[in-house]
């Protein structure tokens, strides 16, 4: 048997915890315009549905403004997308009005997405999953294989950190994809990306994770 691609990396250890989105006011962020809303969706999401790679009904989980649910639904997809911050789901709402777009946006909680009425065929983060600290990456991952269907595709961009755990809060180590997305999954790859953000004159190194439900 094969070893799994991660094999050789450094193992993830927990150790100082990443500090949580909801020690940050996230919802006060999008008074304004936030560096992480760029106006359009990540490149590497953009390449991912040129791809063929999202398929089917899509939960954009973390969807802020909402560009990538507008995106993936002018490409022809069932889209909802859910946020813990109101004003940015209001100007998501906004956007749909505006484009005349089917994308349908709801106050949510990321970690509870297993408490939806419906169940989907893939689920997109968009630089979410490396705002949570330790627990609330176990209880993301847990939430997310439920809302998604039998073969479900999960597709995580992720600022990347260093594989020494904890001297970045905020950014996911490689190793740790293989640790999280383990039972009840297929991890298909991770990959080398970037995160776009308007703060900085360059992209920041990330990790593009595609995880299958199994």
């Amino acid at each position: 048997m094969n070893a799994p691609f991660w094999h050789g990396y450094p193992p993830y250890r927990p150790g100082v915890q990443p500090v949580s989105a909801r020690a940050y006011g996230f919802d006060a962020a999008y008074s304004g315009a936030p560096a992480w809303d760029i106006g359009r969706p990540q490149r590497a999401f953009v390449a991912l549905a040129e791809a063929g790679e999202i398929r089917g009904r899509v939960l954009d989980i973390g969807c802020g403004t909402g560009e990538l649910s507008l995106y993936l639904a002018d490409r022809g997809h069932d889209v909802l997308g859910v946020d813990f911050a109101p004003q940015a789901v209001a100007r998501a709402r906004q956007k749909a009005r505006w484009r005349g777009s089917g994308a349908q946006f709801l106050v949510w909680d990321a970690l509870a997405v297993d408490a939806l009425s419906m169940r989907f065929d893939t689920v997109v983060d968009s630089a979410l999953f490396h705002c949570l600290d330790d627990a609330e990456r176990d209880r993301y991952v847990e939430a997310v294989h439920a809302a998604l269907r039998d073969g479900g595709r999960c597709f995580v961009l992720a600022a990347a950190a260093p594989e020494r755990w904890g001297r970045r809060p905020g950014g996911v180590a490689y190793s740790e994809f293989g640790a999280r997305f383990a039972d009840g999954w297929n991890l298909s790859w991770v990959r080398n990306a970037a995160f776009e953000n308007r703060q900085y004159p360059y992209q920041h190194p990330a990790y593009l994770a595609k995880a299958t439900r199994q």
